[in-house]
């Protein structure tokens, strides 16, 4: 009865794997490039697997990128890098309605597959369909929705090759970022990123690692051979959205910070009583506003799983005793005139250091820190003619 039994559950097995191969002739496998949006989150694009079978007359769309709000403490979660994302399938007309009502341009790449790739796909994404393996924990650089696509095609597909280069010479990945910055006219959005990011996203990319981004895999499968013969046979525009213009400049942010430090300068030369009450409150400001930045830079930094919020120079001048320091300013202990000549060595030398440091500094922030080095410099004569 065994034996029987065994032999009808082999019969079985075969006979799947046996449907498998047959209909996979008739499958035609794709990778889906969907542009910008005008938001934030989706500044970036995004990227999704499409997979047509005439013989059942399917056409499923399989992306990385979903995640519900309704998880317990969503919001805890995201700030420390723990929020779990999900692969998801959709038609693919109910997946192309987003992209249409939104006004974004969506790609087309039709793969140069073999059968037996295709199915070694297909058997990759029906694993990452099934129970747990569905959930993933999102890395905006190293695992997101486009890198799961770029590993599931190409670690299937291990004879190809790379002919190009995708990006220039000596980019970094912080480089990628602000190219899609720029592009969507977010100065702000980058300041705020280059403050946060430390240098673990400072380092070169090679070609496999540019393709985290939905636009460098379009170009990295383009430039793509299997076998001597090109990866992508085919490459449609499904849709064509609108280009956004976007008014503001990359420079906005340096033009207004610069202003503002040159008019709390000039106001710290004038000997006024209002003008130094004036000073006092910025400096007090100055100290509170870099210090409560630096407590966020070490959460980033010791607290999450956000492993491009590391080894972040930008705590050279966002200072997390400041915080504490702001609030012994009424009082006027004798140590501050020590601390601030202190805060004023450090500052000199990340300035002199600026362009030598592993880690690029957004050049918004030079006059700032500038403005910084001068208060520090003050401060710190201050208490020596106090004593």
């Amino acid at each position: 009865m065994l034996k029987k039994f065994t032999g009808l559950f082999v019969l079985f097995i075969l006979s799947i794997a046996s449907i498998a191969q047959t209909n996979v002739a008739h499958t035609r496998i794709s990778i889906i490039t969907c542009g910008p949006g005008e938001d934030l989150y989706s500044l970036f694009g995004h990227t999704a697997i499409r997979i047509v079978d005439s013989s059942t007359h399917s056409d499923i769309v399989y992306n990385w990128g979903g995640f519900t709000f309704d998880q317990p403490n969503f919001y805890l979660k995201f700030l420390r890098g723990q929020l779990l994302y999900y692969s998801s399938a959709d038609n693919y007309s109910d997946f192309l309605y987003e992209y249409i009502y939104e006004n974004r341009s969506v790609y087309e790449q039709v793969l140069n597959l073999d059968s037996a790739s295709k199915l070694k796909i297909i058997n990759a994404i029906n694993f990452n369909m099934q129970g747990e393996n569905k959930f993933y924990k999102y890395n905006f650089l190293l695992d997101n929705c486009t890198t799961r696509v770029r590993d599931i095609v190409f670690e299937n597909n291990k004879d190809f090759i790379i002919k190009d280069s995708i990006v220039p010479a000596n980019t970094t990945a912080r480089d990628m970022i602000h190219y899609y910055l720029d592009r969507g006219g977010e100065p702000w959005t980058k300041l705020g990123i280059d403050i946060l990011l430390g240098s673990r996203v400072d380092w070169v990319v090679s070609n496999t690692e540019a393709m985290f981004m939905p636009e460098f895999l379009m170009k990295g499968l383009s430039s793509s051979y299997n076998d001597q013969s090109p990866f992508v046979i085919k490459q449609n525009r499904l849709l064509q959205g609108e280009a956004v213009q976007h008014a503001l400049g990359p420079y906005l942010p340096l033009i207004i910070i610069g202003v503002n430090c040159l008019i709390i300068f000039i106001l710290s030369r004038l000997k006024t009583i209002l003008a130094r009450k004036i000073i006092s409150i910025i400096d007090a400001l100055l100290l509170y506003v870099t210090g409560l930045l630096g407590l966020l830079l070490l959460f980033m930094w010791f607290a999450t799983d956000h492993t491009v919020c590391k080894n972040n120079f930008n705590l050279a001048w966002a200072f997390p005793l400041n915080f504490f320091v702001a609030f012994f300013l009424i009082r006027k202990p004798n140590w501050l005139g020590n601390y601030f000549l202190i805060m004023a060595v450090i500052t000199a030398v990340f300035l002199g250091a600026w362009f030598f440091i592993p880690q690029e500094i957004n050049i918004a922030l030079l006059p700032f820190v500038l403005l910084l080095l001068n208060r520090y410099v003050a401060l710190a004569n201050s208490f020596k003619r106090m004593k």
